[in-house]
């Protein structure tokens, strides 16, 4: 069964490789990703080399239609985030990450 990977997983992870105290690693990682959210609410790209990127797109308004009752309700405009992977990534992942040592 695939494990969820948890924001104290990627602490714990980044203290061990970078060798520094947990604390250090959890200041790092939550300004990294407070510097992604700055950005995608400013409506820029993230753009992360061999990973993927992070876009804000603008949904319309439109009709949908409560399942339960069928009746048809205005779903508000909106802004969602989306992420497309590199095509590295997609071929690392298609692949098994076979070529790099997992710790």
């Amino acid at each position: 069964m695939a494990k969820t990977v948890t924001r104290a997983d990627l602490v714990e992870a980044l203290a061990r490789r970078a060798n520094m105290q947990r604390t250090d690693a959890n200041r790092l990682l939550t300004r990294m990703l407070e510097m992604m959210q700055d950005a995608l609410v400013d409506g820029d790209t993230v753009k992360l080399s061999r990973f993927g990127n992070f876009n804000v797109r603008a949904k319309r308004q439109r009709i949908g239609r409560n399942p339960k009752t069928g009746e048809e309700v205005p779903i508000t405009p909106r802004r969602v985030v989306t992420f497309r992977p590199s095509q590295m990534m997609r071929d690392f992942v298609e692949k098994g990450g076979r070529g790099r040592a997992k710790s």
